[in-house]
């Protein structure tokens, strides 16, 4: 059975070429002649002795009644896939439920290898992905990322030439990584592009994509995407985007980023030029141009015609909703929006899924907001252009445009949170606990974080359709921390052993010209750091947690999937712990980059009671340490609490400063975040 789940990675190989072809370490599937698409089907036998020769191991493939595939082969195989698009979302779930619906492995290698020679090569490494992600028979593959398999999505196609130069001079062994410029899509004239290593950095593009997986939108089998609390995460992880990218404005001396969408025909000022290839659609990712306005949408080829005025209804509605507290529902009746579900039924309000309550009424806001956005530069298909970055749940995050509207998607959900009452001492305070002081330790010093570039490689080389094969190395910068101590000093008075539940936040002390943060506005600046459950004894206790151990983030090995760091065996538990778990927010963008004269930050620090946030139940083998963004595999959210608690509700008007709002089990510090503009190699000594 391992043998046989390890066959379905070699789909992912080369995911262009057809499956009958070498795969993986000298492979092949053996088809039943029906498999063959029509151009082929005479030439069956003479492509399988051709392609056979030489091949380390045959892999049989059974011929099987196949179901009905004219749902998934609407969208044309070289065409761009979308999870925004309506009908894409409708096309890629019919197809995943194939996927998770056949019998036993064995069944689904038949139907992926019928599939792969005809189906959207994108649609069908996202649909198989999740299929494999969420059937039991299939838990612990090590599912490559997407860079693995269509690294055109991340990388300036200028460097794929110099791949194929290095692969022409060197056919065999170790061969030299090739460099991905920096900053290579706008010159520093433009001021948004002192963000572009926040904004392209291909872990955060990367770990967009992942949430995705975990959270598809579409299928029949209601349980993979009906997680617990999905809505509500949808609203935190974006939230928290956001609070990090305004973070990286001011240390960059930019603004906070003005949100999109109250007005949706206001001149759009900032331009984006991707620079990216799509190799499945042979086509350049079109920019889009300053001073860009949306318009209504005729889009005959991807069955969408909507007028800016129904996305305005929409808009309108939800807040409508918002305002009255409740959600009509299609036979009349209101659903409340109540302080414990309230803000998980709006989350799956605004991301419209088959979870939504009324999507006739409420419509599909979020998402074709993406979509109109992505088209801004073809809305009626004149010019025959696919959508633009901003249309791909992998490339959006690469676009400024992107903070805009999820900054305004944010105000919606602050206008709910703001209706909730503040939080008083019964759930703020833990009687019998003070924390009596907070530090960090680390390479930088005392109450110093330190930053700077690192050069990491990576291996590209499965995705690769060029001779001879072998390995491709890519070598990229990104921004990087000193890992570091949090060093806590917590009393328990109560003189009994206790339990708490630590959570740590960062946020600046100024906004962007140096004016002190009222409290109420810099709570929603707050990005988590980490959270855990800790044992109190009687009396004092120093709490020491590493940074590395952050409860948000995933390690650079999970978030590229370096499989020589993958624990266990295929099919183990660990190992599908290791393969869920590449869900999560990147360790190396853990930290803003601050500045080089040192960013001022607060660090706070809060333990609360663990007996009001404890979900009980079993977490042995799952997949729990970057819970805070992506929740745990098969388990509930791991927090009672509201996503973001205690800030994420606004506070009585005499809480002018963080000062104003800290109880005994809370605790603050002054730091700053001290970058360094040089750049050290990864795994270097």
């Amino acid at each position: 059975m391992t043998n046989m789940k390890n066959d379905l990675l070699l789909f992912f190989d080369r995911p262009r070429e057809p499956c009958f072809l070498q795969k993986g370490e000298n492979s092949i599937f053996q088809l039943p002649d029906e498999y063959y698409p029509k151009r082929y089907e005479k030439l069956s036998g003479m492509i399988s002795n051709r392609f056979g020769k030489g091949v380390k191991r045959v892999i049989p493939v059974r011929k099987i009644a196949l179901p009905n595939l004219e749902i998934p082969m609407e969208l044309p195989y070289n065409a761009q896939f979308s999870l925004f698009i309506p009908r894409h979302r409708e096309i890629a779930g019919k197809l995943i439920d194939i996927f998770l619906n056949m019998r036993n492995v064995d069944d689904l290698i038949s139907i992926c290898s019928y599939c792969q020679l005809r189906i959207n090569p994108y649609m069908f490494n996202y649909c198989l992905t999740v299929a494999l992600l969420h059937r039991p028979d299939t838990k612990g593959l090590s599912i490559p990322t997407l860079t693995q398999t269509f690294p055109d999505k991340f990388i300036d196609p200028k460097v794929f030439n110099r791949m194929r130069s290095e692969a022409s001079v060197i056919t065999t062994g170790k061969r030299m990584p090739v460099v991905i410029p920096r900053n290579l899509t706008a010159s520093d004239e433009e001021p948004e592009q002192r963000l572009a290593y926040f904004r392209e950095d291909i872990g955060i593009n990367l770990h967009h994509w992942h949430w995705h997986l975990v959270y598809p939108p579409e299928s029949a089998n209601r349980e993979i995407v009906a997680k617990d609390r999905r809505g509500e995460l949808l609203y935190y992880m974006h939230q928290q985007i956001i609070a990090r990218y305004n973070i990286e404005r001011f240390c960059n001396d930019l603004p906070r980023v003005a949100p999109f969408g109250a007005n949706l025909r206001e001149t759009i000022k900032e331009a984006y030029f991707p620079k990216l290839n799509s190799v499945v659609s042979s086509r350049t990712w079109q920019p889009r141009f300053e001073n860009s306005v949306m318009r209504d949408l005729d889009r005959p080829l991807e069955r969408i015609k909507l007028d800016l005025s129904e996305m305005e209804t929409w808009r309108d509605r939800i807040l409508q909703a918002i305002d009255s507290n409740s959600i009509l529902l299609p036979n009349g009746t209101q659903m409340p929006l109540d302080e414990e579900k309230g803000i998980d039924i709006l989350g799956d309000l605004m991301e419209a899924s088959i979870l939504t309550p009324n999507r006739a009424f409420y419509g599909d806001f979020h998402n074709m907001g993406h979509t109109v956005m992505s088209y801004i530069h073809d809305p009626d298909h004149r010019y025959l252009e696919l959508f633009g970055v901003m249309g791909d749940p992998s490339t959006t995050m690469r676009d400024p445009l992107f903070y805009r509207w999820h900054g305004f998607i944010d105000d919606v959900f602050v206008l709910y949170k703001n209706k909730l009452p503040p939080y008083g001492n019964d759930k703020l305070d833990f009687p019998g606990i003070r924390v009596s002081s907070v530090s960090v330790e680390g390479k930088a010093g005392k109450n110093t974080f330190g930053t700077q570039w690192e050069q990491s490689t990576v291996e590209l080389g499965r995705g690769m359709d060029f001779f001879p094969r072998g390995s491709v190395l890519a070598t990229f910068t990104h921004l990087q921390h000193d890992e570091f101590d949090y060093v806590l000093e917590v009393d328990n008075s109560s003189g009994k052993k206790a339990m708490g539940t630590v959570r740590i936040f960062l946020a600046p002390i100024t906004d962007e010209k140096g004016n002190k943060l009222a409290f109420n506005d810099q709570r929603k600046l707050m990005i988590e750091l980490d959270k855990f459950s800790q044992d109190l004894a009687p009396g004092k206790n120093t709490i020491r947690r590493a940074s590395i151990e952050s409860s948000v983030t995933i390690p650079y090995e999970r978030t590229f999937m370096d499989q020589n760091k993958r624990p266990g065996d295929p099919g183990t538990k660990e190992a599908a712990e290791f393969d869920f778990c590449g869900c999560g927010w990147p360790h190396h963008m853990l930290l803003p980059k601050g500045t080089q004269q040192g960013y001022p930050m607060i660090l706070f620090v809060m333990v609360s009671n663990w007996a009001d946030d404890a979900v009980i139940q079993d977490l042995v083998g799952t997949c729990k340490d970057a819970a805070s963004y992506c929740g745990i595999r098969d388990r509930k959210y791991p927090d009672k609490r509201p996503m973001g608690f205690p800030f994420d509700r606004p506070v009585p008007a005499a809480v002018q400063t963080v000062n104003d709002f800290l109880r005994p089990n809370m605790a603050i510090t002054d730091c700053k975040i001290r970058f360094t503009d040089a750049v050290r190699v990864r795994g270097a000594k």
